[in-house]
């Protein structure tokens, strides 16, 4: 029984290690997972993919590999098996990148008279993936179809997609926000911002926090300025509009959010699962945005589908 218990314990602690990691850029000044913005990106070059499958990842695998310095050339990732499957090959010496998955397990509970009861419970697991640029032989990067896209063309998949939602938006004052007792979205005028595509990264973040309405995905938005509960809340927004934005190739980084970095450390400080929590709430709030454009929804069928019983993201009373 003690050999049991010691290796429980060696066992590596994924949630701490990833938060860790966050913290520690965070407390630098610096949100990892924000990157440089190319216009001469098309719409979904930004987005981590799989180069063997073509399907892209998901939940806190978009973040994990998002913040990789590997992925600013080339969003394609994969196992080494899937490597050699296709004749390419890991070069000697190339550290991998964990990516994380949710596979549940039945255990049985017994209890008294001899009765039995069989739980299904999601269990982290990880396995390490490569980029492109550490994989010898792989083909040169294709462009998706959509990065024929133009600036201006991605700037109106956004008003489409906010045209869609029927959320109101209500254009005046100096400053952006969502209204929850109005259900409205107030935008300064146009000028006030440093370019169109930044106006539409401002609409898609103030979006993603319309959509915790009732009506909507039905959020607690009712945390005050400086609250744990609108800590949480900015956190899921700024990774929404840098999921979204990864899709339809638009910035992400609006500026007013780095006042915000101090009350993120001390919410990940307390929990050390709510990075995962966050991504996952994110990758669904991201998912109803995209699927108000005809153009993303049928994607977001087949990729939900392809995660199968391995969960990307962790269920939400886990």
């Amino acid at each position: 029984m003690r050999n049991f218990h010691k290796t429980a314990a060696q066992r590596r602690d994924h949630y701490q290690e990833l938060t860790d990691k966050i913290i520690a850029a965070l407390e630098e000044g610096t949100a990892p997972w924000r990157r440089p913005w190319d216009k001469t990106a098309g719409a979904g070059a930004t987005a981590p993919v799989n180069a063997a499958t073509g399907h892209r990842y998901r939940g806190i695998n978009l973040f994990v590999l998002g913040m990789s310095p590997l992925a600013m050339s080339d969003p394609r990732w994969c196992s080494y098996r899937q490597a050699a499957e296709r004749g390419w090959q890991v070069r000697k010496g190339e550290k991998a990148t964990p990516v994380y998955f949710y596979k549940p397990i039945e255990i049985e509970d017994r209890y008294g008279e001899g009765g039995a009861e069989t739980r299904r419970i999601p269990i982290l697991r990880t396995f390490s993936v490569f980029h492109a640029s550490q994989i010898d032989g792989i083909p040169d990067l294709v462009p998706p179809v959509a990065a024929t896209k133009t600036v201006p063309e991605r700037i109106e998949d956004v008003e489409i997609i906010v045209k869609a939602s029927g959320v109101p938006v209500r254009i005046g004052g100096d400053r952006a926000f969502y209204s929850p007792p109005l259900d409205l979205i107030q935008m300064p005028p146009d000028e006030a911002f440093h370019s169109p595509e930044k106006r539409a990264a401002t609409l898609i973040h103030e979006l993603a926090h319309a959509s915790g309405h009732p009506s909507r995905l039905n959020r607690d938005l009712s945390g005050k300025f400086g609250s744990a509960l609108y800590a949480k809340e900015e956190i899921r927004a700024e990774w929404t509009s840098c999921a979204v934005g990864s899709i339809l190739g638009l910035p992400c980084d609006v500026p007013n959010h780095a006042s915000y970095l101090q009350s993120w450390i001390e919410v990940l400080k307390q929990d050390r699962r709510e990075i995962f929590h966050a991504a996952a709430e994110a990758q669904r709030i991201a998912d109803y945005i995209l699927s108000l454009h005809r153009d993303h929804a049928q994607h977001l069928r087949e990729a939900v589908e392809d995660e199968g019983e391995a969960r990307l993201d962790p269920p939400l009373a886990a």
